[in-house]
């Protein structure tokens, strides 16, 4: 039902005329049925072609039937304006592209990155950040500081996506594959090898979408990781992991289950205790900042 409405409106968003053709048909109807002879001379056959084309009329018993009669009223009885306030046009979606700045923090990112293996840069990076976070563990234990970068993180990277990423876009991608999904399942049932092949084209140029969907997913996070990575050398230069030399004199920590452990032990494969406390604090903060600020995450469907 929804995807006919949808499809309805996008009708009479194109052509304010398709309102008065949609009621033509509907009244001229019998049982749901209703053939060109029917509604020949009250609208024209582009117009007629229109409603096939979008799978408002599918092929019935004796000439074509409304897909679904009841969905085609609710969407004209919802009013011109909610009819004629077209979505998000996929064009613009398509041709969106990041600004200087959006390429310039994914350089830095990448830049960032390569001081996880490359020293000069993580000791730079770390002894900057050291001149603010350093007097912090003067007077707090480092999981508390581990615990504050963890929520301020959270904070940023929940407003961040809020703001860098149109979820009105996203939607909009979803509800295209999702829409060429159901026609090509319909289509498949009722052995319309026709149909079958044009939606097969669509969805071949539908493959953009993928990559719209990513552009849009990867400029926020292009950010939050610019700002996150040096926090994270930070930690990795303060507490000397992997073997490097420590630059702070760190109290152990203990952990149910594992007890007591230094910061740069094993914990779980791979992973230490640092990382452990960090994500298990930033994924909390994320989900308590989110329901605080009421920003929702995922695209509206």
């Amino acid at each position: 039902m929804v995807r006919t409405e949808k499809r309805v409106r996008e009708l009479v968003s194109e052509d304010p005329e398709m309102r008065d053709v949609l009621e033509t048909v509907l009244d001229r109807a019998d049982d749901g049925e209703v053939g060109w002879t029917d509604v020949k001379g009250e609208i024209e056959s582009g117009q007629w072609g229109r409603l096939i084309e979008k799978e408002v009329l599918v092929e019935g018993d004796t000439g074509f039937r409304i897909d679904d009669p009841d969905a085609v009223r609710e969407a004209l009885e919802g009013g011109d304006d909610d009819l004629t306030s077209s979505s998000v046009d996929l064009d613009d979606v398509e041709s969106t592209s990041w600004s200087k700045w959006d390429k310039l923090a994914g350089v830095g990112t990448l830049l960032f990155m390569v001081g996880y293996a490359y020293t000069p840069i993580r000791n730079t990076v770390g002894e900057a950040l050291d001149l603010g976070l350093g007097p912090l563990l003067d007077v707090l234990p480092f999981y508390a500081v581990v615990l504050l970068l963890a929520m301020t993180t959270g904070l940023y990277s929940t407003v961040l996506r809020a703001l860098l990423m149109d979820m009105d876009k996203m939607s909009a991608y979803q509800d295209r594959m999702k829409d060429i999904q159901e026609r090509r399942k319909e289509a498949k049932e009722r052995g319309d090898d026709a149909a079958m092949q044009k939606i097969q084209e669509e969805q071949m140029e539908a493959m953009g979408d993928q990559l719209g969907m990513f552009k849009e997913q990867f400029r926020p996070m292009a950010w939050i990781m610019f700002l996150t990575i040096p926090v994270f050398l930070w930690m990795y230069w303060a507490i000397g992991a992997r073997g490097a030399s420590s630059h702070h004199v760190l109290t152990d920590v203990v952990f149910p289950i594992w007890g007591t452990l230094e910061w740069t032990e094993p914990m779980l494969g791979p992973i230490r205790p640092w990382i452990f406390w960090y994500f298990l604090c930033s994924t909390a903060s994320i989900q308590i900042i989110q329901k605080a600020l009421n920003i929702e995450m995922t695209p509206s469907t």
